[in-house]
Formats: structure tokens, C-alpha cells, sequence
């Protein structure tokens, strides 16, 4: 991890609550994602209720990357009325799967604990991040549900506090990991996003080698059936 030197004190912002299961239930309707995901509402709705009996904090509901991936949900997403988009240069969006260590639930549906956009590690690279949160028995968020996340609390992706999602990695031919690592952020409408695309979210990726200042590193506690 990066070497520090003592500082003064910051505040980190405080993020918003997540809403009740059944809330976020009726929010994936809204957008169609049980049709992505081909689930009917209802079955959206009883996973949703059976999550709210169980819970004893604030979780996450989250579909399945193969039922529904990140270039689905992508353009669901919504900042100022502008659509989330995912850059041009990474068509290959949909083959970035999760990491060998983070073990996801056998089910369409399943649910995060503890999320968290990992602030304090703004500066990191992905290389050093992954380390240190696997030491704190966190696991990294996967793409797909980093979009969830700011589908239902779009005020986790805001100036100068974005973040990556580096659960998400795309193995090459011969074993290897790409070195690109994916991350929300905002567009500043410059280069290929096009300069109406300002302001929107937008789906991208940084170098695994490479540290941000306004990136930090999204995680959770653990991933559950309800």
C-alpha cells in the first residue's frame, strides 16, 4: 500500500442510507431490469420481502452479472438527465468476471453487506487496494454491482469521490489479468465520450498500476442469499 505520512485529520463525506430491499425491488422494475434479467416482478418483489425479514442493516440487492451485465444496466443510469454510458474503448465490458477469490451466490438474486466506496483509499492504485482489503476480510465490488449500487443511490457518484469496482477483471488468453481495472465516474464530456455526455455517469477503466486522486475503491462486508 502507498506510504503515508501523518496528515491532518479529514472529513470523509457521509453517504446515504440505502433503502429497504423492497424499495430497491420496486426501483429494478421501474427500469425494466427483471425483463434484462428474465425474472418476473413478483419474483423480484418475494426475494425483496424475504431480504427485509432477514436483514439487520442496510444491504444491496444485486442480479447476477450473468443475468444481467454491465452493458445492460450501463445505460440505465442517470445523473442530471444524462444516461450512463460505458466508454468506447472497452466493448469488451461484458467479459470482465469476477476475481478467483470473490465467490458469488448461486442464485439470480442475492444481496451485499456493508458496502462502502472506500474514500480513504483515494491515491491507491488497484494493485495496492486489492491487498489491503482483502487483509480487512472486505471483498471488492464487482462492475455490475457498483452500477446497482448508484441505480439506487445515484449521490454515491459525485465529483472528486467516484470509484472503482476491481472485483471485475478480464483474464487474457494465456492466464494473465488485462491491466485494466473498471471504475464509475462522471463524464467530464472531453475526448470520446463527446461533449454531450458532460456530467453523465459513465463506465470506464484505469490502469491496475496506476493511482487517482478522486477514485476510491468500492467493497462490501459479504455477499448472502436472503
Amino acid at each position: 500500500m502507498p506510504e503515508t505520512t501523518p496528515a491532518p485529520a479529514t472529513a470523509l463525506p457521509v453517504l446515504p442510507v440505502l433503502p429497504a430491499p423492497s424499495a430497491q425491488a420496486e426501483r429494478l422494475i421501474e427500469l425494466g431490469v427483471h425483463r434484462i434479467a428474465g425474472l418476473a416482478a413478483a419474483e423480484l418483489r418475494a426475494f425483496a420481502a424475504s431480504a427485509e425479514a432477514s436483514a439487520d442493516g442496510g444491504v444491496l440487492l444485486a442480479v447476477h452479472p450473468d443475468r444481467a451485465p454491465a452493458s445492460a444496466l450501463a445505460p440505465l443510469l442517470r445523473r442530471e438527465d444524462k444516461a450512463g454510458f460505458v466508454v468506447t474503448d472497452m466493448t469488451d465490458v461484458d467479459l470482465f468476471a469476477p476475481l478467483d477469490t470473490v465467490a458469488l451466490p448461486d442464485a439470480p438474486l442475492y444481496l451485499l453487506t456493508g458496502v462502502d466506496r472506500g474514500d480513504r483509499m483515494a491515491d491507491w492504485s488497484p494493485d495496492e487496494a486489492l491487498p489491503a482489503l482483502t487483509a480487512e476480510a472486505r471483498t471488492p465490488l464487482l462492475l455490475t454491482e457498483g452500477i446497482h449500487w448508484v441505480l439506487q443511490q445515484p449521490a454515491v457518484l459525485e465529483r472528486n469521490h467516484c470509484f472503482m469496482t476491481i472485483g471485475s477483471r478480464l483474464r487474457k488468453a494465456d492466464g494473465r489479468l488485462d491491466a485494466r481495472t473498471p471504475a464509475l465516474w462522471i463524464s467530464n464530456g472531453t475526448g470520446r465520450d463527446g461533449r454531450e455526455r458532460r456530467n453523465a455517469p459513465k463506465v470506464g477503466w484505469c490502469w491496475a498500476g496506476n493511482r487517482h486522486t478522486w477514485l476510491g475503491f468500492a467493497s462490501a462486508t459479504d455477499r448472502r442469499k436472503a
